[in-house]
């Protein structure tokens, strides 16, 4: 058996190898090359591939200082700190390019969306607040990201992000000043923060069509399902279990019309449970037959309707809510809780399994950013703009990308 250890020590080494900045250097350097075209000057290029390489190479903390003292002297700190921090190189086409890239190599099945974390010590950086983590149980000073990764079942990447900025930070002009947040940012919930996230990503980028994976937890998710919904996004929502259904499926048609709870309609539904595959539980532990139900059911149209973003837009339920029929998907493992998760989808049509192996996906994205993510920095940006803040999270996706793919090189 090959230990853990030295499989890592080997990926990392072969990361670093393929990532030099000399263009001939093995089989991924036609990522670099790829990310960077749409940098104007030679230097900025020459800086994006040094940054990247101190990504994958800096151990412990990736500080542009701390990046700088690994590159030894090819790079200054003070250069490093203007090319992420003050530059004007936009961001956007080099994730567009990295969703390219990743279409043509790991062949993605989805679009996964789920939020970052990132615990700060300060108030000075961008977005940092006191939010309250249900799924820690407890109060974090922290900034808090929406990401849009590329998954599949053998690896995933993130693509695009989106800073969620609270009311504090966008309605002081002062703090909006120092740390230069663009005027036409305006306030907007979490759920309005993941309907831009994956709008940008699946819709004005022009990129093929994928089902996508929303796992962002909360009261954020049925209102971000209709209106993403309503503009044709196929979609797979992670729903907690006091969401409210309205049944629409005649095999419950004893349910009454009113609005039940999703863990009620699928405790109601248990005798619908059917074997959809088999999965491997944890490394060794051998295969649990996994079980699903589905249900038709439609969201309750709510009382009021809330418009985003103005004169103009769609209503935030948009033609989900309390009309267009959807699925509420139960799955739990042979022998265990029932259910143990609970999914809302679009794609009715869709065989119960497909469906469990799509909400997978949820499950690999996060095992590759727990095992990625703070190796190359993804949360390490020590700086307080935001387009320093973008410019980071942007190059360390590409450096999470680098480690996923090399992993399955062969």
């Amino acid at each position: 058996m090959v230990d853990i250890g030295t499989r890592a020590a080997e990926t990392v080494h072969h990361t670093r190898t393929l990532l030099r900045p000399d263009p001939c250097s093995g089989p991924l350097a036609d990522l670099c090359s790829t990310l960077f075209t749409s940098l104007p000057r030679s230097d900025q290029h020459r800086k994006g591939m040094l940054y990247l390489r101190g990504l994958l190479e800096t151990p412990g903390r990736k500080s542009i200082r701390n990046i700088a003292a690994v590159l030894d002297g090819e790079a200054s700190e003070q250069n490093l700190h203007h090319f992420i921090c003050n530059s004007t190189w936009d961001w956007v086409p080099i994730r567009r390019a990295l969703a390219d890239y990743l279409l043509g190599t790991s062949r993605p099945q989805a679009w996964v969306v789920q939020p970052m974390v990132i615990p700060k010590t300060g108030r000075h950086s961008v977005g940092v607040e006191r939010h309250f983590f249900p799924a820690l149980g407890q109060v974090l000073n922290a900034q808090l990201a929406i990401g849009v990764w590329a998954a599949s079942e053998r690896t995933s990447s993130p693509v695009n992000w989106r800073l969620h900025l609270p009311g504090t930070w966008l309605k002081d002009r002062h703090r909006r000043s120092r740390v230069s947040i663009p005027e036409g940012m305006g306030v907007e919930t979490l759920g309005e923060c993941v309907i831009e996230a994956c709008l940008e990503t699946t819709a004005r980028w022009g990129l093929p069509v994928r089902p996508v994976v929303l796992d962002v937890g909360g009261t954020h998710t049925a209102m971000a399902f209709g209106k993403l919904s309503a503009d044709g996004t196929p979609l797979l929502a992670r729903v907690d279990g006091d969401l409210h259904l309205t049944v629409a499926d005649p095999v419950l048609s004893g349910c009454g019309g009113g609005p039940l709870s999703a863990h009620q309609i699928m405790r109601l539904a248990k005798n619908l449970r059917r074997p959809v595959l088999e999965r491997e539980t944890a490394p060794g532990a051998g295969k649990r037959t996994v079980l699903a139900a589905t249900v038709r059911v439609r969201l309750p149209r709510p009382p009021g309707r809330r418009v985003l973003g103005g004169p103009g837009r769609r209503t935030a339920e948009g033609g989900a809510a309390g009309g267009e029929e959807l699925l509420l998907l139960g799955t739990g493992e042979d022998g265990g809780r029932w259910p143990a998760e609970l999914w809302l989808t679009n794609l009715v049509t869709t065989p119960p399994a497909s469906l469990v192996r799509l909400g997978g996906l949820a499950d690999r994205t996060r095992r590759d950013f727990n095992e990625i993510a703070d190796r190359v920095g993804l949360r390490d940006f020590s700086g307080r703009s935001f387009d320093g803040w973008h410019r980071h999270v942007t190059l360390a996706s590409a450096a999470h990308a680098a480690v996923a793919l090399a992993r399955h090189v062969d």
